[in-house]
Parts: structure tokens; C-alpha cells; sequence
């Protein structure tokens, strides 16, 4: 059900979102504790304001009013991807070339699981992070198959 209503969201909030000259993100519908939130995350070069997050919930809402594809009542949440933006698609990496990320596997590679690093390079087939190891730096490769989970993160 939650992949059908992220799906149906998608596909009213992209004309949306192209209209504004946005990028949309990510869509999430998930439950947390007795409530649904439906949370659409948007970007654009230099970043979202409040004003963009809330011309897309005024529009969506409308939309999604005369749709009505969610039977049960949610919160609508419009926001920005925030510092730690995760990275879904082939273009997200791209595009972050040279960036500190986190980067999870599904299964381990050179005995590890989880990468922290800057993504030095990009292709169709597999990302290459340069990680630190104590007080060295490696450079590890990862099949993008392989990747389960990532996102930006903010290096200390």
C-alpha cells in the first residue's frame, strides 16, 4: 500500500515540482506511532525556502484533495532534503561527485559494510569513495548494485 501512495504522489507532485523548477527528491508515507505522514523532500540549486516547501503543500494538497489516493487521514510534510540528503537515484551521485558521504552495502566489501568518504568518482557501474583508515586514506569501489543505502553527511 505505502509503495502504491508514494507512487501516486509522484506522479501528481512532478508536474508540480517542474512547474517550480525543483527537484523532487524523495517521497516517504510511513506510520509513526498512530499517525501517517506523507513527507515530499525537494532541492534546487543553492537550496528550498519556506516559500517553496509551501507553494508545493498548498498545490499538492489540492491535488491530492481531488485525487483522495490515501483512504486513511496523514499529515502532509513538504521539506527540504536537509545537510544529510539521501542519494536514491544514478543522477544523485553524479551530481555529488566530490562530496562526503555515508554510503551502507548490502553485502560487505574488503570485509566492511559501511563507507564513509568522498565520492571521488562516478559511473553507470559502481562508485569509488576515498576512505580514511586510521591515518591512512584508501580508495574503495563499490558496485552501485550493491549500494542499500546512502546519503550526504557532514564531516567533523
Amino acid at each position: 500500500m505505502s509503495n502504491k501512495i508514494v507512487s501516486l504522489t509522484e506522479e501528481i507532485v512532478q508536474p508540480i515540482v517542474d512547474d517550480m523548477n525543483l527537484e523532487l527528491v524523495d517521497i516517504e508515507f510511513v506510520k509513526e506511532g498512530k499517525n501517517h505522514f506523507l513527507r515530499v523532500y525537494v532541492d534546487k540549486e543553492g537550496g528550498v525556502d519556506i516559500e517553496d516547501c509551501e507553494q508545493v503543500s498548498e498545490r499538492l494538497s489540492e491535488q491530492l484533495d481531488e485525487h483522495d489516493p490515501i483512504e486513511q487521514a496523514y499529515f502532509l510534510e513538504v521539506s527540504s532534503p536537509g545537510v544529510e540528503r539521501k542519494l536514491k537515484k544514478r543522477e544523485d551521485f553524479e551530481r555529488f561527485v566530490g562530496s562526503y558521504m555515508y554510503v551502507k552495502t548490502y553485502e560487505p566489501i574488503d570485509g566492511d559494510k559501511e563507507f564513509w568518504g568522498d565520492l571521488i568518482q562516478f559511473t553507470d557501474d559502481e562508485l569509488t569513495l576515498e576512505v580514511k583508515v586510521k591515518t591512512q586514506t584508501k580508495q574503495v569501489t563499490i558496485p552501485y548494485k550493491k549500494v542499500a543505502n546512502a546519503h550526504l553527511a557532514v564531516q567533523f
